[in-house]
């Protein structure tokens, strides 16, 4: 949690731990606990503690026992939306990576979007930004009359070459997805279907993946959530074109907001002012600059890539992942956590301005849309 001590030390005396090895031993005094999705909240971990607050600076709660909590007099909080933007430049480089890699144009592609949540509308801009034709699936959000144009899963499954899940992870309900994508739902899709995962782990069943990719059913797949983290498949690592440990919302920006939402509800709790401030504490960015004026033979869809991954490098998230899998499977689950708590700082596009030639006309728009700032 970058500037967890800087902005809690406003409130208090702070310990930082791993996350996954916080104990009950280590929270025996404590009087508020900020986590994100490695530790798990339950009354094993907090009974006899202090703590009457917990924030966890991810959009899940699937790491939270939220009935104890609600049972104990334990008030918590999430932070919807801090790392939507983060997922969805993930989503947008994954999706111009295939396309490199594999000689495709996005454009006039189908993309079925399910799950049209903070995530899932930014992907839904930017998959547009690329001429993608964009089908959205959310039956909450539709039946509490949201004005989007929301299709049936069935028509989504029928037309979309490409699926992206924006999903939380639940086990029960009329809405549940733990284990949506199962051998049934591979079925019901279009033969070749590129599949992208990057909500949880658990909503995807491992082996129906596995089949369908061998089979050929499921051509792609972009897998950035797993079963049973830190112990992922390393069956599914081999078969996936892009694999990458639960960082698709690693940007800075994203984690830095997760941090200052739990803040700004603890000090809400505490009944104090926030007086911390990230602003003036960010880094600049690695690349503030991009200049594509220059005379070229690229299309459209070659500088957006040529671009975005001069921001980010996702194919070097995919080696640090393969690398650190041909260990046993303990070393494998350590390696998984070391990458995700060591991950390299990633700056989102809004904080690079491209230069573009005189008369770009759309071109200047998709850019825009992704986020970049466009200059002449």
């Amino acid at each position: 949690m970058p500037f967890a001590a800087e902005a809690f030390g406003t409130l208090g005396e702070t310990e930082i731990l791993e996350g996954r090895n916080i104990n009950a031993a280590n929270l025996r005094s404590a009087d508020l606990l900020a986590v994100r999705s490695t530790t798990r909240i339950d009354r094993r971990l907090l009974d006899g503690s202090r703590v009457r607050f917990v924030g966890t600076a991810t959009i899940g709660t699937d790491h939270l026992d939220t009935a104890y909590l609600d049972a104990a007099g334990i008030h918590w909080c999430y932070a919807p939306g801090c790392n939507a933007n983060s997922v969805s430049e993930y989503v947008t480089t994954a999706l111009l990576c295939l396309a490199q890699r594999y000689g495709w144009r996005l454009a006039g592609k189908t993309l079925g979007v399910i799950g049209v949540g903070n995530v899932g509308r930014r992907v839904v801009q930017k998959a547009e930004a690329l001429g993608l034709r964009v089908l959205l699936n959310d039956p909450p959000r539709e039946r509490a009359g949201d004005a989007e144009a929301f299709q049936p899963l069935e028509r989504l499954l029928a037309e979309a070459d490409i699926l992206t899940l924006h999903v939380p992870l639940t086990a029960s309900g009329p809405d549940a997805t733990r284990h949506l994508v199962d051998s049934r739902f591979i079925e019901r899709a279009r033969r070749g279907l590129i599949l992208i995962n990057a909500s949880r782990g658990g909503v995807m069943r491992t082996e129906a993946v596995l089949t369908a990719l061998r089979e050929k059913q499921i051509a792609h797949a972009v897998i950035d959530t797993w079963e049973n983290e830190p112990r992922i498949s390393q069956t599914l690592l081999k078969h996936a074109d892009i694999a990458t440990p639960h960082i698709a919302g690693h940007s800075f920006e994203g984690k830095v907001e997760g941090t200052m939402m739990v803040y700004r509800e603890a000090c809400r709790f505490l009944g104090t002012q926030p007086s911390w401030n990230p602003e003036p504490h960010l880094p600049a960015p690695a690349v503030p600059l991009l200049d594509l004026s220059g005379p070229t033979d690229a299309g459209e869809q070659d500088l957006l890539w040529q671009a975005v991954r001069e921001i980010y490098d996702i194919e070097a998230d995919d080696r640090r992942l393969r690398h650190i899998a041909g260990g046993t499977a303990d070393e494998a689950a350590t390696g998984f956590d070391v990458l995700r708590r060591n991950y390299p700082q990633r700056r989102e596009f809004r904080f690079t301005r491209v230069i573009l030639p005189q008369h770009a006309g759309t071109m200047a728009s998709r850019f825009r849309n992704l986020g970049f700032q466009v200059d002449y």
